[in-house]
């Protein structure tokens, strides 16, 4: 019986705008993601005889998860295209949880990739970009794991040239953040915006000094106001010389990106007493 081995890539906001809340819940976004080489694996195979899929994740942290987005995802697709196969999905952990870094998003993705591939149904791109709508707003990003500017709740995407090759600092403190809790905190403030072609430039020139002064995201006030360590870590970064650095997503990882290996090296060995620590470096 064949099965996939398949990697599943973690991710960054170089920027986030939160444009408005509909009136469904769902937040419109405009923002720039980057694929990162880290990743979690995924071993795709099929159950004979079985009536359900099994989806088997070996992190003992998740235990409290009342929803598996993976499992929503291979739901979803067996809905739409009427399949019989039951399918099981051991899903080997490397990318934190509430971190920011996509990696609930990213599993469902590489399973809605990994349906399509096995079963050789040959979905085009701008229908797995439809399937995976919904599910959550970095999904659709993931079905390719390209640097695009995504707007709308994910489905909008155009990519994006990144000319420069960047080594990734991820920090992350022991406190993760609950996406919904972000989200709860930030409709109730007035949140900052930031220039999303200004970012966009910085990375199609390659010019580090204009990105560093244009990265930004919008959710990171409400999550210091959660998690105050998401500030110090940003703080120690710049201490240590970078100047590309910010905190990704809804938090609570600070990412630093520098061409420099060297410089994320050693900042990460000045750091990894305190936090989790992650060296890789971005996709292009």
């Amino acid at each position: 019986m064949k099965s996939l081995l398949l990697k599943s890539w973690a991710k960054i906001n170089i920027c986030l705008n939160v444009v408005n809340k509909r009136p469904d819940g769902y937040h419109e976004l405009d923002m720039i993601i980057l694929p990162l080489k880290l990743h979690d694996s995924i071993l795709f195979s099929e159950l004979k005889n079985a009536t359900d899929h099994f989806v088997t994740i070996d992190d003992f942290s998740l235990g409290l998860l009342k929803y598996n987005i993976a499992t929503a995802a291979i739901e979803k697709m067996q809905k739409k295209y009427k399949f019989k196969n039951k399918f099981r999905i051991t899903i080997h952990k490397v990318i934190p949880m509430q971190s920011g870094l996509g990696g609930g998003s990213s599993n469902a993705a590489t399973v809605i990739n990994g349906v399509n591939s096995y079963l050789k149904l040959n979905l085009p791109y701008e229908e797995l970009v439809a399937i995976s709508t919904g599910l959550g707003a970095d999904i659709p990003f993931f079905i390719t794991s390209k640097p695009a500017r995504c707007r709308g709740i994910g489905e909008k995407i155009d990519f994006v040239n990144v000319k420069n090759d960047y080594y990734c600092l991820i920090v992350k403190p022991e406190q993760g953040c609950s996406t919904q809790g972000v989200y709860e905190v930030s409709d109730k403030m007035n949140l900052k915006t930031g220039d999303v072609e200004l970012v966009k430039k910085a990375l199609e020139e390659g010019d580090d000094d204009l990105l560093a002064a244009s990265i930004f995201n919008a959710l990171e006030e409400p999550a210091i106001s959660l998690v105050p360590e998401i500030l110090v870590i940003k703080n120690k970064l710049r201490a240590l010389g970078l100047k590309i650095v910010q905190m990704t997503g809804s938090g609570s990882s600070v990412f630093a990106l520098s061409t420099d290996k060297k410089l994320i090296k050693n900042a990460a060995k000045a750091l990894e007493n305190q936090y989790l620590v992650e060296v890789t470096k971005v996709l292009k």
